[in-house]
């Protein structure tokens, strides 16, 4: 399994992804799902994936490589889109064209063709964006009512957002947040784990301000668990308990 966050406040971008990929119990390795596209003053793009490793893998490639324009038979890359819009209609082409390939074998086999993608950043003269990308190569774009999306396995950590974050919310704050969502994760699913990458995208800076890998034994994000486990904790048990029943001790 995977979790990826992308959440998206009023001064930026912050993308978050575990690492962890597994084919059974004992096949579990550890691969990157957060790629990065920068070039500094023009662009940074960020492209976090979910689902079968081989697909995201060949999406990857293929965007590396590039996509063919169908008007134009001319190949297409990331860093030659002129906008955010453009630049996540390639990438959903990507998607097609390996599902052309590879999603009959795949099916043969009984195998789901299964992707999804967060897609975020800026290009010079737009907007800081962010898109989630479907298997079927369509997409939609986050808004600042909830300015974040999950993919993966995102229902541990869904609570957290959408109790915590506002378009509003401080950069910092909202990765921390998201910290938060991927510990919570992590906690009650085996099939996501460390290392953690991340990163933290200013509004207009076109340049990663926060580009980082964050390790099983990193002392932050250590102390984070233990304070958030202590802090649940410590809430629950000054929530007076429910009123309900005949013999329920304490005052309510």
């Amino acid at each position: 399994m995977t979790y990826c966050v992308g959440l998206l406040v009023r001064d930026g971008l912050v993308m978050i992804a575990d690492t962890r990929t597994n084919a059974g119990i004992d096949n579990i390795a550890v691969f990157r799902k957060l790629k990065i596209v920068s070039e500094k003053g023009r662009r940074v793009l960020a492209i976090a994936t979910s689902g079968n490793l081989s697909v995201s893998q060949s999406v990857l490639s293929l965007l590396a490589e590039g996509v063919e324009n169908p008007e134009t038979g001319e190949l297409e890359t990331l860093d030659s889109q002129p906008t955010m819009f453009k630049a996540a209609q390639l990438v959903g082409r990507a998607v097609r064209e390996v599902w052309r390939v590879d999603g009959p074998g795949l099916e043969q086999m009984t195998a789901r063709f299964d992707v999804q993608l967060l897609f975020g950043g800026q290009v010079a003269g737009g907007r800081l964006r962010l898109f989630m990308i479907y298997a079927a190569g369509n997409f939609i774009e986050v808004t600042p009512d909830t300015p974040y999306f999950q993919i993966g396995e995102h229902k541990y950590g869904k609570p957290i957002l959408d109790r915590a974050v506002t378009y509003d919310t401080d950069l910092y704050d909202a990765l921390k947040i998201g910290l938060i969502s991927m510990d919570s994760t992590m906690r009650s699913n085996l099939g996501v784990g460390p290392p953690i990458d991340i990163l933290v995208l200013r509004k207009d800076a076109l340049e990663p301000e926060l580009d980082y890998r964050i390790e099983p034994s990193e002392p932050y994000f250590l102390d984070l668990r233990e304070r958030w486990s202590k802090a649940l904790r410590s809430a629950h048990m000054e929530i007076p308990r429910p009123p309900y029943g005949s013999n329920v001790p304490g005052d309510i």
